[in-house]
């Protein structure tokens, strides 16, 4: 999808702000949650109920609370699915148009990657974590090896909301998380 069409979808549903369509890239959008849209509630596709069972099945493992899907993360994930295609690489979004929310990334061939197998590279950084304080939880020395399955299974966010955005060659998948994780000083199960 185009990024201006996506984000007069988005403008019409209420989600972009009306000040923000005037700007000539999707990553500058600065979504807004109206009053009456849920904060949180089930998945209304089944790839993003696949997404949320995916978390919530590492999380089960950790013994940690299981998220819950929120629209309004998930569409603020969408809106930087054009940005990540136009770069062709995964490159973290800007933290000031998404306060309070962390983001994983991932890439892969497009349609080669189910979303359990999405996730489960994340999941795979297992191998390499051990319980402690953030950042000091890998046994590599290196938190970045661990940090997208240490954000997974954060005991402190609550809720989840992904988008799949898929361009050329690549799938990329955005997931938003809320309160956000991998905060320094803070315990990991």
């Amino acid at each position: 999808m185009k990024p201006g069409i996506h984000r007069a979808l988005l403008a019409s549903i209420g989600l972009l702000s009306a000040s923000c369509l005037s700007s000539p890239t999707p990553n500058t959008a600065r979504l807004v949650r109206p009053a009456l849209y849920p904060t949180a509630s089930e998945p209304r596709d089944e790839r993003s109920a696949r997404l949320l069972a995916a978390h919530n099945r590492v999380r089960a493992d950790a013994r940690v609370a299981p998220l819950r899907w929120d629209p309004y993360l998930a569409a603020s994930a969408a809106t930087y699915g054009p940005t990540l295609a136009s770069l062709g690489r995964l490159v973290h979004s800007p933290r000031a148009p998404r306060p309070g929310q962390s983001e994983n990334l991932w890439m892969g061939f497009r349609g080669a990657y189910s979303p359990e197998q999405m996730v489960g590279r994340w999941e795979a950084e297992k191998a390499y974590f051990r319980p402690g304080i953030y950042p000091h939880v890998s046994t590599t020395g290196n938190w970045y090896d661990v940090s997208h399955h240490t954000q997974v299974i954060w005991p402190g966010t609550t809720s989840v909301g992904c988008a799949i955005y898929a361009s050329g060659k690549w799938d990329y998948l955005i997931c938003r998380y809320s309160p956000k994780g991998n905060v320094d000083g803070q315990r990991v199960p």
